[in-house]
Formats: C-alpha cells, structure tokens, sequence
C-alpha cells in the first residue's frame, strides 16, 4: 500500500537520508507551497490523483561502483538499454537511477572534477551543495518545483572546477520500473570560469496501466568563458506525465547548450531554459517533439537577455502523428538593459495526417532598439512531391516517409552523440 504524501512522509523520509536540519525545514516549506499551488493555466490538463503516486521506492541498499552489485534484473535492464556497454566505450563517467534513489556510480575520469549522485553531494560537500541547491530554481515557482523540492531524491551533481575541460562526456541514466511511481530526482550541475562538459541524460519507462509522474529539476551554472551542452532523449512510456524545470544561468562569454529530444509520455510539460546574464554570453536549444495517439507534447525553450551582447538561437521540431499534440510554447526576452542582442527562433512541424494537431505559443519581447528578434513558424505535412519522387525509386510508401522524417529532424540528431543518434533513429522507426 502506497504511504500518501504527508508531512509526516516528508519528515520520516528527511530521517532515513540522515539529512540536515536546513533540509527538513525547505521540505517543509515546499510541501506547504505545494498544497497551496493550483495547476498551470496553460498547456494540456494534468488529471493526476496525487494520493495514488508512489513517492519514493528505494531499490538496491547502497550505491555502488561495481555491477557485480546490482541485483541481476536491474542489471539485465540497463544492459538492455545498452547503458553498460556505453559506459565502457565512450563515457567518462556515469550515474544510474532507477525509482527514487540512485544506484550506481562511477567514474573513469582522471580529472579532479565532483561527480556523484545528488544525495552523496549533500553529505559529502553540503557548503557547496548548499550554494547552490533551491537558488537558480525556487521551490514555490509552481506546483511541480515545489513537489519536487519537498520529496526529491536522486539525481546528479556535478561540479567542474575552473579550467577543466573534459574529453569524454558524462551520463545520467533514469528508469521508472513500477506502475503509479513518482521520480523526483534533482540534478545540480556548475561548470566553473574557462571549463568544458558535456553531459547526457536518457529516460525510459515500461507501460503501465496507471500513471506515473516525473518532476525533476535541474539547475545549470555555467561560468565566464565556460561551455556546457545538455543532451537528452526521453523515451517515456504514455502513462507517464513528464512536468520537468530546466533552467541555466550563463555568465560573460559563456555558453549552454539544450539539445532535447522527447519521444514518448502521456503528457509533457518541458521548456528548457537560458539566463544570459554575462556580455557576449550565448544560448542554444535544439528539440523534437514526436507525439502520436493520446500524447500531448507541450515543450519549448526560454532565453532571457540581461547581457549586453548576449545570443540566443531556439530550433524546435515537431511531428505529430495518429492524432497526437505536439505544440511549441517558449519565450524570448531581451530587457532594456541587454543592447545589441541578437535572438532567432525557428519552429518547423509536420503533420503526418489529418487527426494530428499542432500549435505555435511564443511570448517575444524586445526591450531596446539595438537588438534583433527574429522568429519563423510553419506546419506543414509530408511533402507529396517528394513523397512521390522517393516511392517512383522503388521505395515503399513507409520507407519514403521514415526517409523524410529523418531529413526534418537532421538539425538535431547531428548534435547528439553517435550512439545517441542510433538510438533515435530506432525509436522513430519503432
């Protein structure tokens, strides 16, 4: 029987983490806040029974850096998923989690960067966890930011020091593996002044016939003259409600990198955003959104200019299929003070038949007169012409269209990873 979510849940599961007492306090805090929120306004309708969710399930006893630990179904699962193999291959390091709690680690990495789960930072470096924990994203923005802070568990945090630039990316592996179960992880990651990380992030779930929830949040410090790049593919099965706050903070010369792919769940809520804080700093979102019968895909990207100088360019690509909804919602803002800004956005969808649908919600504003705002929007559907080109070759209908896809979606695989770029193209075709 699930434990519903209570203060007293909050305060026995602050317990069981041996947490200090400045984190029971904010999951207070936050669970109040959360009682008090309604809902967004806005984007699809969450009808989600909160008593029916599943808010921590600890798997494996202790965290670990040797598979030889894990229980051998959850081993098998992530072999499965091709995530020991990678890990072998080409990663500098990895953290999986499956349910509440992160239950493998390891990093091959010889550098003298912090890179653990998310709980151990708190032990282990609680000033620096501190610093920035609930500071870039607040507990009470919104219902979801406020959850999360009250029962979060999981995730990753790192820390690259000035000057550090790291040859060999870092993951982060997540896996829903129970009906009705809420994953709440929190990911901090800073990337100090001159350093260099690429991180990758991918998420899957088996179907179920209940809903499961997951509301993670993440939090971006990227420092002056520094570069990070975020990729992700979420592969969520369509029980699952993906509500996710992602947000950067960049300084003087820095630069941030969203390359955000969403395949499956029931319904997403997801805008990834940038505050370009320093000069000349610099902000970029790649993403597809694949929705096809019952899902509704509400994602986007936010860039906000409070430095002079400051770009940002939004490349959003949507496909919408057996009457699913992929819409964009995003926003661009360049204030008063952030002159000679330049920002671009750009949201192309395809509609592959006539119960599909589509809608563009962009929020612009510029503020002076000495930056650029430029934005293009189309829907259209498969294009009948090459459609009849491609299958007057010899190939099938399905063929030509796959080949199409793939084409409207080039901008964003070639930004991801070898492997990740497979692992798209199969999940598109399946």
């Amino acid at each position: 029987m699930k434990e519903k979510l209570s203060k007293e849940f909050i305060i026995n599961l602050s317990k069981s983490k041996k947490e200090p007492k400045w984190m029971l306090d904010i999951r207070l805090k936050a669970y109040e806040k959360f009682l008090e929120l309604d809902n967004p306004k806005f984007g699809p309708i969450i009808d989600l029974d909160f008593d029916e969710i599943c808010y921590y399930k600890k798997i494996n006893k202790e965290m670990t850096n040797n598979w030889n630990n894990v229980a051998c179904s959850i081993k098998d699962t992530f072999d499965n998923l091709g995530v020991i193999k990678a890990e072998k291959e080409y990663l500098g390091g990895v953290t999986n989690q499956i349910e509440s709690e992160v239950f493998y680690h390891n990093t091959s990495t010889k550098q003298d960067i912090i890179f653990t789960s998310t709980d151990d930072a708190l032990k282990k470096y609680p000033d620096i966890f501190k610093k920035y924990f609930n500071n870039l994203v607040k507990y009470d923005e919104n219902k979801y930011t406020a959850l999360n802070t009250a029962v979060w568990s999981g995730g990753s945090f790192i820390y690259i020091p000035k000057g550090i630039k790291l040859d060999r990316p870092l993951q982060s592996y997540f896996r829903i593996d129970s009906k009705s179960l809420g994953q709440f992880e929190r990911t901090i990651i800073v990337v100090e002044d001159n350093a260099d990380l690429s991180y990758i992030e991918g998420c899957t779930a088996p179907t179920y016939s209940s809903n499961s929830l997951h509301a993670g949040v993440v939090e971006i410090y990227v420092g002056k003259h520094a570069h990070c790049k975020y990729s992700t593919i979420q592969n969520w099965s369509t029980d699952v409600f993906n509500l996710v706050t992602k947000r950067s903070i960049v300084d003087d010369y820095g630069q941030m990198e969203w390359i955000d792919g969403n395949i499956g769940s029931k319904v997403t809520m997801k805008y990834p955003s940038c505050i370009l804080k320093g000069k000349y700093s610099k902000g970029n979102s790649i993403s597809i959104a694949y929705a096809k019968e019952g899902q509704k895909l509400d994602a986007g990207a936010k860039m906000i200019h409070l430095g002079h100088h400051s770009a940002s360019n939004i490349v959003s690509k949507s496909i919408a299929q057996n009457g699913g909804v992929a819409n964009y919602r995003g926003t661009t803002k360049i204030i008063k003070e952030a002159t000679n800004c330049r920002a671009t956005i750009k949201c192309d969808t395809i509609l592959l038949d006539s119960k599909s649908k589509s809608d563009t919600f962009p929020k612009n504003v510029v503020s002076n007169n000495s930056s650029i705002l430029e934005h293009e929007a189309t829907i259209s559907k498969i294009n009948e012409e090459k459609l009849f080109y491609l299958t007057s070759k010899g190939l099938s209908e399905d063929l030509a269209k796959e080949l199409l896809i793939m084409g409207f979606i080039n901008d964003f695989k070639k930004e991801l990873p070898m492997e990740y770029a497979v692992e798209l193209n199969r999940l598109l075709k399946s």
